[in-house]
C-alpha cells in the first residue's frame, strides 16, 4: 500500500521529467543561434541500422551561426549529409570531403514571433501536464484517506502537492522567459 510520501515522491519525479521534457523541446526551437541540439533528431544509416548523428560524428559550433559535423568514419560523410537533408529541418549542409558545415541563416522578426508562439504553446502544454499530475496526486490522497489516512494528514498532503505544483509552474515560466529572451535577442 502506498503512503502519502510515496504519492509526493512520485509526483516530484513526474514533475521533474515534465520539466526536463520542456527544456528539451525548447532546445529544439532554434533561435538563429547554432546549437548541436538542433540535430538531435537526425538519424544516420550506419551499417544497416539507423543511428543518432551524435553517435557517429562530433557536432560542435565553431561560431554562433555555424554547425560543424566531423564524422568519426570518413565514409559516413555522404550518409550524414543525406540524413540531414531528409530530416526536414530546413538545413543545407555543405560537404568539403572532411567535414560537413551548416550555416544557420539569421531569423526574421516574423519568424521570431512564430518561434515565441511555439515556445509559449510548449510551456502551456507543460503546465497542462503539471495540472494533470496535481489532479492525479490529489485523487490518490483522497483514496489514501478512504483507506485510513487522517483528514489532517490528507490536508497537509494536498498542501504539499500544491506547493510542488506552484514551484514547477514557476520553473516552467522561468524556462519560457529565458527561451523568449533568447529568441528575441537579435
Amino acid at each position: 500500500m502506498s503512503t502519502l510520501n510515496d504519492v509526493i515522491d512520485q509526483l516530484q519525479e513526474q514533475l521533474e521529467k515534465n520539466l526536463q521534457h520542456t527544456a528539451t523541446e525548447f532546445s529544439r526551437i532554434r533561435a538563429g543561434k547554432a546549437s548541436p541540439a538542433m540535430l538531435e533528431s537526425v538519424m544516420v544509416e550506419y551499417y544497416g541500422a539507423l543511428t543518432p548523428l551524435a553517435q557517429v560524428a562530433n557536432v560542435n559550433t565553431p561560431d554562433s551561426r555555424t554547425l560543424a559535423i566531423q564524422p568519426w568514419d570518413k565514409g559516413l560523410i555522404r550518409p550524414i549529409e543525406t540524413a540531414i537533408i531528409n530530416s526536414n529541418l530546413g538545413f543545407a549542409p555543405q560537404n568539403d570531403g572532411e567535414m560537413i558545415r551548416i550555416s544557420i541563416p539569421p531569423v526574421t522578426e516574423e519568424r521570431r514571433k512564430e518561434l515565441v508562439k511555439r515556445a509559449k504553446a510548449e510551456a502551456e502544454n507543460s503546465k497542462i501536464g503539471i495540472r494533470n499530475y496535481r489532479k492525479d496526486a490529489n485523487e490518490r490522497i483522497k483514496k489514501l484517506q478512504k483507506d485510513g489516512l487522517s483528514e489532517d494528514d490528507a490536508k497537509v498532503g494536498e498542501e504539499r502537492v500544491q506547493k510542488l505544483i506552484d514551484g514547477y509552474i514557476k520553473k516552467t515560466d522561468e524556462l519560457f522567459e529565458g527561451k523568449e529572451k533568447e529568441i528575441l535577442t537579435v
